[in-house]
């Protein structure tokens, strides 16, 4: 037993001075069978491509469908306006709910790596379902004759809501993972290899932003114009490429280990510092309970400093007489460790900032309702050609390509020079930017929308429900804003989740930081609700009737860039006030 330690002991001696030489990644990270990986050999860029070309290839699967499934939904399954609109907002919200389920498993069980192996699977399954039920004659209803439009059977709705929600299914096990993975490639522990981290989380988002671009101008056009089944083939056929670009990386990447399940860990620190409610807090927390070798209890992840917050919880780590005196430290639900109870600590400190993010996300979700609502009352017309209102979000899309570069390529070298700062601006810095963009972009929106609505009025068209002779491309501003806000902001989340959370529990947060998107749906329909409730009091049009013309769309647009300003505020307090993880 003795030899066996002493064995032990001397290979982490050599691991650590492997580490400290520079030769072996810090971070615990790992090769795929399991082995201390090489820096040389393995992660930073030479494992990006491989990763970037998958979520590129994926996203661009998912907006192939994402983007017109409304259309299909009504113009080939012959389901009512409300009902296709039901339909796609449910399955939307699916999509970034399911992450949660990703997320566990990924941390808890199977890691990122299989994970996203998994879950690309089931989605590439659920493409090729849904393609077949664009193809097959039999599992598609039958085209109207006039107006007679014969309904989908149950057969053919169970066939292709199957292929839909096991992409809903696939989509949320992928999502909280590529990003994280992608960014476990580049060694925490190393400087060089941080900065360089931070241009990845730029250039993921690129990626995202290219694939959603062919998505919405070229895909939309081939399922209008040659058909669904090549339509929904294409996309199958990218997510196969997806999945092949994912695995021809394998040899280059490097691998954090699952460490168990957060929820249960969670579970552990409430319950061990409400059996220990009574016990006093010692002032010196080298008194509170930790494993001795330089390695955390957790599995894949690195210890944490005890921080003076949240006391309460450190009674989870306190040590009794009785344990002492028996040596048995092994029950986590009565003992655990500060490494443990600070991964809580964290996730609490972190609450203020992910809520801040809801409001940003209703703000982004006015891009897919109200502007397009706005475009449909404007001039859309190019010559002899229309502009569908709904095309202008392809702006928004320009916008991100044209500022990540910008971003990283110029602004960031320039703000270094001032902040000294690795990155330019910390992650925190440049999530409250965005947010600062946002309020210009609602502002933007009302100014057009005032203009509007005095057209109108001086063109005798209030009581009219017709477009005013205004180019709809006056709305590229608000497109454009939307874009910088969003490579300030989205991808200033996904920097600051990744870094700020535990290293066991970066899917989980990551999951949690997609969750602000289902939830800023959610508040911008609520919002919405309320000011058709109280704006339509007394028999008043209100702010947003069927015809645009006669009401305030403008005030609504208002209302949004205060309430953005107001959330604006409470960020920068959060932000400020807000105690950065320490790692040992």
């Amino acid at each position: 037993m003795g030899s066996a330690d002493e064995e032990r002991s001397l290979l982490e001696d050599g691991l650590v001075q492997a580490e400290s030489s520079g030769l072996y990644t810090g971070d615990g990270s790992v090769d795929f069978n399991g082995k201390p990986v090489l820096k040389q050999n393995t992660g930073n860029w030479k494992a990006c491509p491989f990763i970037l070309g998958n979520e590129c290839c994926e996203r661009l699967a998912y907006y192939g469908i994402a983007t017109n499934l409304v259309t299909y939904l009504t113009k080939k399954l012959h389901e009512g306006n409300v009902s296709a609109a039901r339909n796609v907002t449910t399955w939307q919200g699916t999509c970034y709910l399911t992450p949660l389920i990703g997320a566990v498993l990924a941390d808890a069980y199977w890691g990122r790596y299989w994970t996203i192996a998994a879950f690309s699977t089931i989605y590439f399954i659920g493409m090729c379902t849904l393609t077949l039920s664009a193809s097959i004659p039999a599992l598609k209803p039958a085209e109207c004759v006039g107006s007679v439009c014969p309904s989908a059977t149950p057969a053919q709705y169970a066939v292709f809501f199957f292929g839909l929600y096991l992409i809903a299914l696939g989509t949320g096990g992928i999502k909280p993972c590529v990003s994280s993975f992608g960014a476990d490639q580049f060694d925490d522990t190393d400087p060089k290899e941080r900065v360089k981290k931070g241009s990845f989380f730029n250039w993921f988002y690129f990626s995202i932003n290219i694939g959603a671009l062919i998505s919405s101008s070229l895909l939309v056009w081939i399922q209008d114009n040659a058909g669904w089944g090549l339509g929904f083939g294409i996309p199958a056929l990218f997510m196969g490429l997806a999945i092949g670009s994912f695995f021809s990386g394998t040899p280059r990447y490097r691998f954090q280990k699952p460490g168990g399940s957060p929820i249960t860990r969670m579970c552990q620190v409430l319950v061990a510092s409400f059996h220990k409610w009574n016990l006093k807090v010692p002032e010196d927390s080298s008194l509170l309970y930790e494993t001795g070798d330089k390695h955390s209890a957790i599995e894949g992840s690195r210890k944490l400093e005890h921080s003076d917050e949240l006391k309460c919880l450190d009674k989870a780590s306190v040590l009794t007489d009785a344990e002492i005196k028996s040596g048995d430290f092994s029950n986590p639900w009565r003992l655990c460790t500060v490494t443990q109870v600070e991964e809580f600590k964290i996730l609490i400190r972190m609450f203020p900032i992910w809520a801040t993010g809801i409001v940003f996300s209703a703000v982004y979700a006015q891009m897919s309702t109200m502007f397009v609502e706005q475009g449909m009352m404007m001039d859309t017309s190019i010559g002899s050609f229309t502009m569908p209102p709904a095309s202008l979000s392809t702006f928004d899309v320009i916008s991100v390509i044209f500022w990540v570069p910008i971003y990283d390529r110029v602004i960031v070298p320039i703000a270094r020079k001032f902040t000294g700062k690795e990155r330019g601006f910390s992650e925190l810095q440049r999530m409250g930017i965005g947010l600062f963009i946002s309020v210009l972009c609602m502002s933007a929106a009302a100014v057009v929308e005032i203009r509007r609505l005095q057209l109108a009025e001086e063109l005798g068209l209030v009581d009219k429900e017709v477009a005013v002779p205004l180019s709809i491309f006056w709305q590229i501003p608000q497109y454009f804003l939307l874009g910088a806000a969003e490579v300030c902001t989205f991808i200033g989340q996904l920097e600051f989740f990744y870094d700020q959370s535990p290293d066991a529990m970066r899917s989980l947060c990551s999951a949690f930081s997609l969750l602000t998107t289902s939830l800023g749906n959610y508040l911008s329909s609520f919002i919405l609700t309320l000011v058709t409730y109280f704006t339509t009091k007394g028999g008043h049009a209100g702010w947003i009737p069927d015809n645009l013309n006669k009401g305030h769309l403008d005030y609504f647009f208002w209302l949004l860039a205060g309430l953005s300003f107001l959330n604006m505020l409470v960020y920068t307090v959060c932000a400020t006030k807000y105690k950065k993880k320490k790692s040992s």
